[in-house]
């Protein structure tokens, strides 16, 4: 198992580790200093800035010009801010009844709780959850997430059968169109007819039929049945 170092990791910095993580498909990729800017809205003068902090403290890989990677340490330290993350919206949906297009910010605060101990036991209150409420994977204790097989909904065929796992947009305003429409995470999927021309669908979704464009189709990840 991999020994975390300890070290003083400001809040600042955990921001750019996950944002390295998520767009580097959980810290396995290099990412560009410019897609980190657009990630968090900063300037790319200040990424740079802070990356070759982050490279100092043997946190990233950093070579001008050719990207950023997370080191081990760097990868460790961001999958636990995403743990906390993920283990605290599912806090906040299950314990406290929050909705979950109003957990994602709550969720941001809370995220940089440095107590170890406190994490240990809310994974542990919970019932040591695997997914989060948008169906997002929870690494465990040493960074390591568990995979699923999963498709796109939008790259079934006519008559598929379904079941939706997870969400790509968990943005206020999808989650909210979901709700409207009664799809939810377990929800039963069946495509009952798809345009050719732009790649519509009719479907069925526990017993209520309704239509929905590509784009909510793209966001929805689904396992076969």
């Amino acid at each position: 198992m991999f020994i975390l170092k300890l070290m003083m990791v400001t809040l600042s910095e955990e921001n750019y580790l996950k944002a390295i993580y998520h767009l580097g498909r959980l810290g396995s990729l290099s990412v560009s200093t410019n897609a980190i800017a657009d990630r968090i809205n900063a300037k790319a003068s200040s990424v740079t800035d802070m990356i070759k902090k982050l490279a100092e403290k043997n946190l990233v890989n950093y070579v001008k010009y050719q990207g950023v990677s997370l080191t081990e340490q760097g990868r460790i330290t961001a999958a636990t801010v995403v743990r906390k993350h993920r283990l605290w919206e599912v806090f906040l949906v299950e314990k406290l009844n929050f909705r979950w297009d109003e957990v994602h910010d709550i969720a941001e605060q809370l995220e940089h709780v440095k107590s170890e101990k406190l994490v240990s036991k809310l994974d542990a209150y919970l019932g040591y959850p695997t997914r989060d409420p948008h169906g997002d994977p929870i690494p465990d204790k040493d960074g390591n997430i568990k995979s699923i097989e999963k498709s796109l909904l939008s790259q079934l065929r006519l008559n598929d059968s379904c079941v939706c796992v997870g969400l790509i947009d968990s943005s206020s305003d999808f989650l909210k169109y979901l709700d409207k429409n009664k799809i939810a995470l377990g929800s039963n999927i069946q495509i009952l007819s798809k345009e050719s021309f732009d790649d519509s669908m009719t479907i069925n979704v526990d017993g209520n039929i309704i239509n929905i464009s590509q784009q909510i189709s793209n966001n929805l990840y689904v396992k076969i049945k």
